[in-house]
Formats: C-alpha cells, sequence, structure tokens
C-alpha cells in the first residue's frame, strides 16, 4: 500500500471499495456511530485501543472481518474465518489501524515513490493481483512506472492474498529467481 489514496478508497468512503461490497461494508461500518463515520479510521482506533473488551472485540472483528472478506477475488469463507476469531482479529486489527493513523511512519503519502531512487538498484518484483481492492492496481502501476527496473508481475486472476493461486505461484518464482541468482 503506497498510502495515497488506498486508505480511503478502503477504509472511508462507501463509494471505494464499499461500493463493490456494500453488503460487507454495511458489517464494517456497524459498529461505529453515524456521527463518527466522517473519520473511520480515528472512530476505529478509540475502540482498538479501548480497555472494554467487548468494545474493542466488536470493532476488531469488523475491521479484520472487511479487510479478510475483501482479500481473494471470490470469497473464501476459511479465509474469512480465522479474522473473526476474538486473538487473531485484535491483533490483526490494531497492527494495521495503528501503522494507518501514523500515516505508515512515512514523512509523505508518497514517500516510496518519491524516494525510489534510493531503492532503485536492489532486484526487486512487484506482485499484483488485478483484482486487488485492499491495494488497488493502480498504486503498483505507479510505482512500477517509477521503477522501471522492478520486475512487475500483474496476475490476471487474483486480489489481495498472498495465498491465492497466482498470487503465490509469482511470489515463489520470485524468490526461486532470487535464490538462483546468488
Amino acid at each position: 500500500m503506497l498510502r495515497r489514496w488506498e486508505l480511503e478508497w478502503f477504509y472511508q468512503n462507501p463509494g471505494g471499495a464499499g461500493a463493490l461490497f456494500p453488503d460487507m461494508w454495511e458489517h464494517y461500518v456497524e459498529p461505529i456511530p453515524e456521527n463518527e463515520r466522517a473519520d473511520m479510521m480515528g472512530a476505529y482506533y478509540k475502540r482498538l485501543t479501548s480497555e472494554d473488551a467487548g468494545v474493542l472485540g466488536k470493532a476488531a472483528r469488523a475491521w479484520s472481518v472487511w479487510e479478510g472478506a475483501t482479500s481473494y477475488l471470490r470469497l473464501n469463507p476459511d479465509y474469512v474465518a480465522k479474522f473473526r476469531e476474538g486473538a487473531y482479529a485484535v491483533a490483526f486489527a490494531r497492527i494495521e489501524c495503528h501503522y494507518f493513523v501514523n500515516k505508515g511512519f512515512f514523512r509523505s503519502d508518497s514517500q516510496l515513490l518519491e524516494d525510489v531512487g534510493r531503492i532503485r538498484k536492489i532486484p526487486a518484483v512487484i506482485v499484483q493481483g488485478r483484482y486487488d481492492v485492499v491495494c488497488p492496481m493502480k498504486s503498483a502501476w505507479d510505482l512500477h512506472r517509477a521503477w522501471p527496473e522492478a520486475d512487475l508481475r500483474i496476475v490476471p486472476d487474483a486480489g489481495h492474498a498472498a495465498f491465492e493461486a497466482g498470487n503465490t505461484h509469482e511470489l515463489i518464482s520470485a524468490t526461486d529467481r532470487f535464490a538462483k541468482s546468488r
């Protein structure tokens, strides 16, 4: 995630990823009162750092299930099930939300693109599912345009999850190529 507009698209705007998954979006926004929905990230952060286990658990499950349910090209119920589990949901949601409210610990939303010259000579492969709605392909494309030396692999039948067959294949293939080049 390059962070520029992706957080707005995925976590904030019902006209973004929520327009593709309105049924799941409804469950994602449910723990947040309407008067706080202008800042979903802030509203979730408040709940994900709550000492009230009920508030924390409800928010963590809603956040985690939203991402888990939208990560595969086709809904994978077995994958989503782990995002409903209390401890997993809490850890996953807290880590992600903390990272995002702290702007990914970047100095600007496009720092990776701005500083790509610093990593330009590092061999790299960018693996991107064509139908990734969590981190849409526009970001991988922008990174590829800024860093043409990196090998962009677009998986035509995949979403966000590294565990989708095409994404897994490309990640393993890239790892194998790097191992052979040593």
